[in-house]
């Protein structure tokens, strides 16, 4: 597991209706469970038409601003192939992608459950519990949505173990 220090810097980054937003409003509610300052930010863009949508998520101690700014992602979650060059610019040099081809080979029940399934494969790399993460769930998600969005999430996290 990476142990973060200071400010932590996501970019989730996709097309509209692929559930960019909802992915970082999870990843927002799971820091704040944890106790930490968090900031986000979001580029809707042609999101109605499917076209690119991004936002940023900082958390620490005491974050000030809640945009990420070029180079300095920690963590760059794709949730479409194409985005991944549109977005590259974005990834400190050691930052961390995550995108679609970590779960080659396994199978979801629904591909809506995709944004969930990569905040699986991003909780291996942050220091939060299985608990807030499942807090940040369901306090993000309709009851009706639950399980199959728990079962997403765990696929991703074995895909990335």
């Amino acid at each position: 597991m990476r142990v973060l220090s200071g400010v932590t810097n996501i970019v989730v980054a996709g097309l509209g209706g692929q559930g960019v937003l909802k992915a970082s409003d999870i990843i927002a509610g799971a820091a704040f469970l944890a106790g930490l300052d968090v900031k986000k930010s979001e580029v809707h863009g042609m999101s109605q038409r499917g076209g690119s949508v991004a936002s940023d998520v900082r958390f620490g101690a005491r974050v000030f601003s809640p945009m990420v700014s070029a180079g300095e992602a920690d963590f760059l979650l794709v949730l479409d192939a194409g985005q991944i060059e549109v977005n590259r610019a974005m990834l400190a040099p050691r930052g961390v992608l995550i995108e679609p081809g970590m779960l080659a080979g396994r199978t979801l029940r629904s591909s809506k459950a995709l944004n969930v399934a990569l905040l699986g494969a991003l909780s291996r790399s942050l220091d939060f519990s299985e608990e807030l993460w499942t807090q940040a769930l369901r306090d993000n998600l309709a009851p009706k949505l639950l399980e199959l969005n728990l079962q997403a999430f765990d696929l991703g996290r074995t895909a990335a173990a």
